[in-house]
């Protein structure tokens, strides 16, 4: 095996168990929230807002960080942002106020933004032909999010009202020292693990030329896709465990292995994404992960109940009644994040093909863009449930958004292909190659 081969390999691996467990910091008060909001006395709205913040800081520096991994090697900066996100972790555990709860929460949030570290840093590695199984792969580290879902309700359970080494509590405290821990032991591991001499292909480029890209209508509407498919991964993966408590009754630890049922397919399916994308084209998978988004939010949207007519008489009759119990909705779920998981690679498909020299900056605004929805979702999710007093309305949110994508896409390759000659019609949004080749249609369309 040469040299480029067994380096490529070891940034592909080493930076997927790296962004596994930053995944698995970045989304830790998931779990982490039900305890704290009995011991805070926190409202529902109070939580989202810890959830809320966390998504948001790994989301605004992507497009930065994207950028920057380009100018001096992922090596580099996934090893600082591993630990400059330790810090805050380790800090989180000796926290005694919701102000300072929000401030660690957001610091925490730092790892999020490994994402966009890791794409640019494999897409310089990795060979073209190979890219789309190769950036599903590292994006199946979103498994990460699960992570915390099967070690957190034992460890806090097992661990609760005691002290380690005088300073450090159990229970629920004990889950961020762990994984700040964790996160020391993996920057040492990327650095030392992972070829010194890295590949940097936006060093000495101008600003300017790193962003020119950006300005395209083409990269904000891959930029709305990643909303749905990740941002709404992000926001669903930590609602789910109150979600499952409050309307199911079940207990944390039942609450979290339901929630895995969604994030495993969520996530390990992006190297199947990949493939499928690498195989069909991107365009026509996102497609078929619309579609059974739609019929999926469709279901768990409809509120529990029936319809009741008062007839002349005064009497009253009651039709349509529907309820949805715990089996059905956990399969629904579990459906609903294998389109995820899947579309998630197919969004991102793109961008090495359209944008082979510019990754770090439109994969950065992608996932910031993506990630943001992670922010904005939850509290919407919780203002939405209290102004309709659905719960269900969590689902109608992502109908909504997912509807809005697949207008927005079918119109784009509608308008293309019957407003603009044939001929045109045939290279529009065709990725920049130097050897360009002539697409059919279909496969030419984003």
């Amino acid at each position: 095996m040469s040299d480029t081969t067994t380096g490529r390999s070891r940034v592909l691996w080493l930076s997927t168990v790296a962004f596994t467990l930053m995944f698995a910091v970045w989304l830790m008060f998931g779990i982490l929230g039900k305890p704290i909001q009995t011991e805070f006395g926190l409202t529902e709205v109070q939580l989202s807002w810890v959830v809320a913040v966390a998504a948001l800081n790994g989301s605004l520096w992507r497009l930065p960080t994207g950028m920057l991994t380009d100018r001096i090697g992922g090596r580099k900066v996934l090893t600082a942002l591993l630990l400059a996100t330790a810090v805050p972790a380790f800090l989180v555990s000796r926290v005694e106020s919701y102000a300072m709860l929000l401030v660690l929460a957001f610091l925490v949030g730092f790892a999020g933004n490994a994402f966009s570290a890791g794409i640019a840093w494999n897409s310089a590695w990795q060979p073209r032909e190979h890219q789309g199984f190769a950036l599903g792969l590292f994006g199946a580290g979103n498994v990460g999010a699960s992570v915390t879902k099967f070690i957190g309700p034992p460890l806090i359970a097992g661990t609760a009202g005691a002290t380690y080494f005088g300073f450090v509590d159990g229970g629920w405290r004990l889950v961020p020292v762990v994984y700040a821990v964790l996160l020391v032991v993996m920057a040492a591991l990327v650095w030392f693990g992972t070829p010194s001499e890295d590949r940097a292909p936006g060093t000495g480029r101008p600003l300017r030329e790193q962003v020119r890209p950006l300005r395209l209508v083409r990269v904000w509407r891959f930029s709305l896709y990643y909303v749905a498919v990740f941002g709404a991964y992000v926001a669903l993966a930590a609602w789910l465990p109150t979600y499952y408590m409050d309307n199911f009754d079940v207990t944390l630890q039942t609450a979290a292995l339901l929630t895995a049922t969604y994030i495993f397919p969520a996530s390990l399916l992006r190297p199947f994404g990949g493939s499928l994308s690498d195989r069909f084209g991107a365009r026509r998978v996102i497609y078929w992960t619309f579609a059974a988004m739609l019929v999926t939010n469709g279901l768990l949207m409809m509120p529990n109940g029936h319809i009741v007519i008062s007839h002349p008489d005064g009497s009253q009759t009651q039709h349509l009644a529907y309820s949805l119990g715990l089996v059905p909705f956990a399969v629904l779920v579990f459906l609903l994040g294998c389109a995820m998981g899947i579309g998630k690679a197919a969004v991102f498909k793109h961008i090495p093909e359209y944008f082979p020299h510019d990754v770090g900056a439109v994969g950065g605004l992608v996932g910031m863009l993506g990630g943001l929805g992670g922010f904005v979702l939850p509290p919407l999710f919780a203002y939405t449930k209290s102004w309709s007093g659905f719960p269900s309305s969590t689902f109608f949110v992502l109908f909504v958004l997912t509807a809005v994508c697949a207008v927005w896409m079918h119109w784009t390759v509608v308008h293309m292909l019957h407003q603009e000659s044939p001929e045109l019609a045939r290279h529009l949004e065709s990725p920049p190659s130097e050897n360009p080749v002539v697409r059919a249609p279909e496969e030419a369309l984003a």
